[in-house]
């Protein structure tokens, strides 16, 4: 007790009053003296341990991309907040699926489940697994995985939106031919990314519809897919090109400097996400930036809402990206290069 009392700078007899829960004692006082009891290694009281207000399931998508990194830590630290013990999952290519983890998290007993940027993105995917969960009933949130159907609160960034801000950017810079690279059709957030790149498109520099498509590459996710589909878009000429994500940014600025050439002096260069350390890239990158933390907090709200049946609106909150303007886009060329040959 004395060295307890003497961390929190209170008497002997305050620790005693605080370690046997007992009253007269303000909540500053009785802040300080359970942190002297972390802080010093001993441990709390049974009657002084925060309980657990339930098991929440967090399930994400493979951890190479920092975004996703980013999404867990924010929403598992806001559901501690609201008194939820987080189980967080994670999916890595050949390993436990979705479908295996919403099993494990049953077994668990869980209060509810956060999905972020899960199969229900994937217009080809059987969306019936989420209403299977939703007539237990189990309270879920989708985060970035829109889908029509599911009667569930959405938490999403705005992708149409992004998409034209990036070419609007890009068009005040002076750049014409600008491409974008995105994965595969059948992701919701490529086709949202697609409408607003084609809305900036024909708003700023009047591309005409059956043309808006001549600088779009679509791939495979990642770094990898990135730098095939700049490849592509440099043959045609590209001065500027969006990109899907901020690893697929990183795959462009490769492909640029394989050929020989400059970002941005050649090619100026747009991610999506600032996730984690992307601002100390070579050059620093621009990018959209999710709102991470305010996405996370409204997804932790609409679920404890959920599970505490106040009935969350099932409906999608949509979150303004914000453009980052760094290094990797400046003033187009003068002319456009003549790309070697390949």
């Amino acid at each position: 007790m004395a060295d307890i009392a003497r961390q929190a700078q209170v008497s002997e007899a305050t620790v005693s009053r605080v370690i046997n829960d007992r009253p007269g004692v303000s909540h500053e006082t009785r802040q300080a003296v359970l942190t002297a009891l972390d802080v010093l290694g001993y441990e709390r009281p049974e009657r002084l341990r925060k309980r657990s207000a339930g098991l929440v399931g967090l399930i994400v998508p493979e951890l190479d991309n920092p975004i996703f990194p980013a999404f867990a830590q924010t929403i598992e630290s806001s559901l501690a907040q609201q008194g939820y013990t987080p189980v967080l999952c994670t999916q890595s290519p050949g390993g436990v699926t979705e479908d295996e983890y919403v099993e494990m998290l049953l077994d668990r007993q869980v209060s509810g489940i956060v999905f972020v940027s899960s199969l229900s993105a994937d217009t080809a995917a059987d969306h019936d697994r989420y209403r299977r969960l939703l007539d237990r009933p189990l309270p879920i949130v989708l985060v970035n995985g829109y889908a029509e159907g599911i009667e569930a609160p959405y938490v999403s960034c705005d992708e149409r939106l992004a998409g034209d801000l990036a070419v609007t950017h890009l068009v005040a810079l002076g750049h014409r031919r600008i491409g974008l690279i995105s994965g595969p059709n059948r992701f919701i957030s490529t086709q949202r990314k697609l409408a607003g790149y084609r809305t900036g498109l024909q708003r700023e520099l009047g591309v005409p519809a059956d043309a808006v498509d001549e600088f779009v590459s679509l791939t495979l996710f990642g770094v990898e897919g990135g730098e095939v589909a700049a490849d592509r878009l440099m043959k045609q000429g590209v001065t500027a090109i969006v990109c899907a994500s901020d690893l697929m940014a990183l795959g462009a600025i490769r492909a640029v400097r394989r050929r020989g050439l400059s970002v941005p002096r050649d090619v100026s260069v747009i991610g999506f996400d600032d996730s984690p350390l992307i601002a100390f890239t070579d050059p620093p990158l621009t990018t959209m930036r999710q709102p991470v933390t305010s996405m996370a907090v409204a997804a932790v709200r609409s679920l404890v809402d959920e599970i505490n049946g106040h009935g969350a609106p099932h409906s999608e909150y949509l979150f303004r990206p914000e453009l980052v303007v760094r290094q990797s886009t400046a003033i187009a060329p003068l002319r456009r290069f003549d790309s070697p040959a390949a």
